[in-house]
């Protein structure tokens, strides 16, 4: 079984639903991180999912991301499995930035 660190990066540079990792095939991954930072100067909220087939759950609904703030939204490991996705949503687009850490183990 292979352990692998990698971390997945998106700008939030529009409004839409914005993968931020998708787990592959024969691959569980435990994600110790995700980190939200705001870069404008402004205030703004976050919406984090994960999709398991056409199941759609909230892990924050609208979390509040202060300006030029960091904001970590995992207190624990949080276990993705394999083809569940994780998306986020910026309430405005142009402001946050989203970091997520994990070790995939296949």
């Amino acid at each position: 079984m292979a352990n692998n660190y990698k971390n997945s990066k998106v700008d939030l540079s529009s409004t839409s639903i914005t993968t931020l990792y998708t787990c592959p095939a024969s691959t569980t991954a435990l994600v110790k991180s995700i980190l939200v930072s705001e870069d404008s100067g402004n205030a703004d909220t976050i919406t984090l999912t994960i999709t398991s087939g056409t199941d759609v759950f909230s892990l924050y609904k609208v979390k509040a991301v202060g300006a030029n703030g960091t904001v970590e939204l995992l207190t624990a490991p949080l276990v993705v499995q394999a083809s569940e996705i994780l998306k986020v949503t910026a309430a405005t687009a142009n402001r946050l930035h989203v970091v997520a850490s994990y070790l995939e183990l296949t």
